[in-house]
């Protein structure tokens, strides 16, 4: 059962994006107040991590499965980090895990999360564990004094979202980068420039999509604890529930305990892309349609999926088909915006214009490796990395809102939703 959100209203919400730029301009304040102040007896060279501008960053990582092995490698390969200590609760993982690392000396292992935060040696940690614990685990991270590398979806609910937004407010001097890589990408920077220039005349609508051929999860029926797992562990602020394995490894995305669905695997990315493009935030109403039609298995997110995003001028779009390889417009996952003098579509091997004589376009690949560099570089230099988390929210929430929507199995307005004059338990 999803938890949904507190009392609260959806104008506080709006407020607390629409201000981003006077919290960041409120937090530099404060942050070169404490500088001034000699707090912690840092120099002028140091960061609140501890790690200053020229020195490399120390790390822990979360999670070394799938995005977390990714990220393991790609901070491994760069020079300004080193790979302190690595945290799974599958013992399993660590030795494919660290034999992918080419690192001098080996990082140390932990089963038990908070004992990496308790290394003082570790200037940041990068957490890619399952949706259920990334608010849990970002709470830990900012009372443990680090700086934080977060995978999307930034929570598993909507009030774990709000909650996160108000416990940011609380540690300003964090450093926090999220994995939305597409920020970092070149090609995502100039395709947004062309938006904004104008040269598509007015855009009122983006539709996002994420096509692919997925196989079924089956069905399974309780069995024992694999040996060397910490399942208790991995379950944590869930509770207890008997151990399957179509709901432990990689499958838990597709149960709504553990996971958010293809909203929450490729939609908060190519959601929080058709934010960028067109401007907007949080929508005023939100509608689903879709469900389970193709597999007879486990799952319980939908396999097909449609979601409406209704702004006071402007239109998003979600679809995701997991049964069938034939994309939209040609391209497996991206983002189309559609405007009076032409069409964009972009994904994560480039962008071009249609609809234009010589329409303008431009290769693209894929940008770990930049997205990483750039949260290395701000943990030293203590600025605003490109997807920090106030950056995040939105397409997080268009997430979380749109499986609401589909849950309520109605059209539901954000305003009355969020402040519980219009909620079900669903």
């Amino acid at each position: 059962m999803t938890s949904l959100p507190p009392n609260s209203s959806s104008d506080k919400l709006k407020r607390r994006f629409l201000s981003r730029r006077q919290f960041l301009d409120s937090s530099a304040r404060n942050a070169a107040g404490m500088a001034a102040a000699g707090v912690g007896a840092m120099s002028l060279s140091e960061s609140a991590s501890g790690a200053s501008v020229s020195e490399t960053v120390r790390l822990g990582i979360v999670g070394l499965r799938n995005r977390g092995l990714v990220l393991a490698e790609t901070f491994d390969s760069l020079s300004k980090a080193r790979i302190e200590a690595v945290c799974d609760i599958d013992s399993h993982q660590f030795a494919p895990a660290l034999a992918k690392l080419s690192q001098p000396t080996s990082p140390r292992v932990e089963s038990d999360f908070r004992r990496l935060l308790d290394r003082p040696e570790i200037d940041a940690v990068v957490v890619a564990t399952p949706d259920h614990w990334h608010f849990e685990m970002a709470r830990a991270v900012f009372g443990a004094g680090k700086d934080l590398y977060l995978e999307v979806p930034l929570t598993h609910t909507i009030e774990q979202s709000q909650q996160l937004l108000k416990l940011r407010s609380e540690f300003p001097e964090r450093i926090v980068q999220t994995g939305l890589t597409q920020r970092s990408a070149t090609h995502f920077q100039t395709a947004i420039e062309y938006l904004h220039s104008g040269q598509l005349g007015k855009v009122h609508l983006a539709k996002t999509w994420a096509t692919h051929r997925r196989r079924s999860i089956g069905r399974s029926k309780e069995t024992q604890v694999p040996e060397g797992i910490d399942y208790s562990a991995w379950l944590g602020p869930v509770g207890e529930q008997p151990f399957r394995t179509n709901r432990f490894h990689h499958h838990w995305r597709w149960s709504w305990d553990f996971g958010s669905g293809e909203l929450g695997n490729w939609g908060v990315h190519l959601l929080d892309v058709a934010c960028w493009g067109l401007g907007v935030e949080i929508p005023q109403r939100v509608s689903s349609v879709g469900g389970m039609f193709h597999f007879d298995d486990d799952q319980e997110t939908p396999d097909t999926q449609q979601v409406l995003y209704g702004f006071t001028d402007k239109t998003i779009t979600w679809e995701h088909r997991q049964w069938t390889p034939h994309a939209n417009e040609g391209r497996s996952a991206g983002v189309a915006f559609y405007g009076e003098k032409g069409t964009l579509i972009i994904d994560r091997g480039g962008w071009k214009v249609y609809g234009q004589k010589d329409g303008d376009s431009r290769d693209g690949r894929d940008a770990t490796t930049e997205h990483c560099q750039n949260f290395l570089a701000c943990v030293g230099s203590r600025q605003t990395p490109h997807a920090d988390l106030e950056t995040a929210a939105p397409s997080s929430m268009l997430c979380h809102l749109g499986n609401a929507a589909h849950r309520a199995n109605r059209e539901i307005s954000v305003d009355e939703f969020l402040s519980n004059r219009d909620r079900e338990v669903v």
